[in-house]
């Protein structure tokens, strides 16, 4: 009985060590962050529109856009800018919502609306909201899709635009994978993750906040045909990079002026580039073509339409930080107008969505909080330059990128959608602090700061620096959408817009997985 006791206790202890071990590995694997995938589409759109001036040529518009898809459904935020006419300058935000519908397995009808705000270049743009609806018929290729159909534009806070014409666009899907935003900053080896879903090729990317000097040369004149050649017109900006290959990459681009001219200049660029390494991947030589939309401020770009050839070099500072100097051109393709370029940027190199690269061995993971913030900004009689004082009403686009738990980098762009001031616009960058969640873990509060470009509409900014504290909260609708209000004020430093802002709208929050 002796032994027989003994055996059943040897017995008893390993049970317990084989239950043990399986709850153990239960409760690891229940702490990866759950892989979610989220369906989305960019898109690249144009349209001709007439202007209210029968002598005028129609005005190329030009979209960029980012759908998530849901089902048939899809929602997103959208970018036009003025490509032919003589309306260079011209920019509008906006966001979509539309219904695609497969009639058979290659062909869909696409109908939406795009509702915004924005103007330039001296057109009747009013106070700038306008709603842009289309119908079009799709056909879907392999890797792509394209649609033609009908839309119609209508600048409605007293603008004179209103137009309907043929409109194409072409989408290309670019999905992302993500987890829930509460998992931000957790830390995991590439070893932890093996055999999960996060175990894939990540995608390498490079975000870079840069100043530039634009030296226009040449034949380049502002609106009243002056000599544009002894300014400087000082820009700064953001650039994104997302590699195909190792080397091959795609970039994102834009700028607005805060100093050199009357405010109110901005461009956006698309394009590509090469990227080759040397001194064991510490210097990068950078090779870049794009094309986009450039003007205001006074800057006679006449469509709009800007070729931007770059090289940059750049050197590693610390981690995956790197300082980086560019050279380049920024002309009109007739060359009109046409400038030099020069400028400095702080780039940082993350690989994303995935815990595997082909270029290096991966060791360590993070998960990194982004917030999606589309808002509606109030400006208290904010102050013009000749026209009377009234308030600004603007959309607004920021996006958080969390660095810790609680301390964010931002970015911001604007557009005024109401208040006789259509062509006013912000690109703005800064800092801010979030906390924890508090009762019951529905409400957050913030405070930011930021600074930057902003002009136009004949509002009195200067050159065009401004300031912008606020403080504000969070109720936390559920895990992903959030309702978010703030107030503070806009200090312009070389003009005379001093006024108290406050804004309230909608936020999408998730983590995406970084790995190094």
């Amino acid at each position: 009985m002796k032994h027989i006791w003994s055996f059943e206790k040897k017995i008893l202890c390993v049970s317990f060590l084989i239950c043990s071990f399986q709850i153990l590995i239960a409760q690891k694997s229940s702490v990866i962050p759950e892989f979610k995938s989220q369906k989305a589409q960019a898109s690249l759109d144009f349209l001709s529109i007439k202007m209210p001036d029968d002598n005028e040529a129609n005005m190329g518009f030009s979209g960029i856009h980012y759908n998530l898809k849901f089902n048939d459904f899809y929602s997103g935020l959208g970018i036009y800018g003025s490509v032919s006419g003589i309306r260079g300058g011209f920019f509008t935000l906006g966001i979509n919502a539309g219904i695609q519908k497969e009639i058979t397995p290659k062909l869909f009808i696409d109908t939406g609306i795009h509702f915004g705000g924005g103007g330039g270049a001296a057109a009747p743009d009013g106070g700038g909201a306008f709603i842009l609806p289309h119908i079009s018929l799709g056909y879907q290729f392999n890797k792509f899709s394209v649609t033609g159909g009908y839309s119609y534009v209508n600048f409605f806070d007293d603008g004179d635009i209103k137009s309907d014409q043929f409109y194409v666009s072409l989408q290309v899907p670019i999905s992302f994978d993500y987890s829930n935003y509460l998992h931000a900053e957790k830390k995991y080896t590439t070893n932890e993750l093996k055999g999960s879903f996060w175990e894939k090729i990540s995608n390498r990317i490079s975000v870079m906040a840069h100043l530039n000097n634009l030296s226009p040369m040449g034949d380049s004149v502002n609106n009243f045909g002056v000599s544009l050649n002894d300014k400087t017109i000082r820009l700064s900006g953001v650039e994104i990079n997302s590699y195909i290959t190792n080397n091959w990459f795609w970039l994102f681009k834009t700028d607005g002026a805060y100093s050199g001219i009357p405010a109110g200049y901005m461009d956006i660029f698309i394009g590509g580039g090469y990227h080759f390494s040397m001194n064991k991947n510490r210097t990068n030589i950078l090779a870049k073509v794009a094309v986009g939309a450039g003007g205001g401020g006074g800057v006679d770009s006449q469509g709009g339409t800007l070729l931007y050839p770059d090289i940059s070099i750049e050197q590693k500072l610390y981690d995956d930080f790197y300082i980086s100097v560019n050279k380049g051109f920024m002309l009109s393709p007739n060359q009109h107008f046409n400038a030099s370029t020069l400028g400095l940027g702080l780039k940082y190199y993350v690989n994303t969505e995935g815990s595997l690269a082909d270029q290096k061995d991966l060791t360590k993971t993070k998960f990194k909080g982004l917030n999606i913030i589309v808002k509606q900004d109030v400006y208290t009689n904010a102050k013009r330059v000749t026209n009377p004082t009234e308030d600004l009403y603007q959309i607004s686009l920021q996006v958080d990128l969390f660095l810790k738990k609680y301390i964010y980098a931002t970015g911001q762009t604007s557009f005024a959608n109401f208040g006789n001031a259509g062509a006013y616009a912000e690109g703005i960058l800064g800092v801010g602090l979030q906390s924890a969640s508090l009762i019951d873990k529905k409400i957050s509060v913030f405070a930011q700061v930021l600074g930057g470009a902003a002009g136009g509409g004949n509002i009195s900014t200067g050159q065009g620096f401004i300031v912008k504290p606020s403080i504000g909260f969070y109720y936390h609708l559920t895990d992903k959408l959030n309702f978010r209000a703030a107030i503070g004020y806009v200090k312009a430093s070389g003009g005379e817009l001093n006024s108290t802002a406050f804004n309230f709208g909608l936020s999408y929050r998730f983590s995406l997985l970084t790995a190094k």
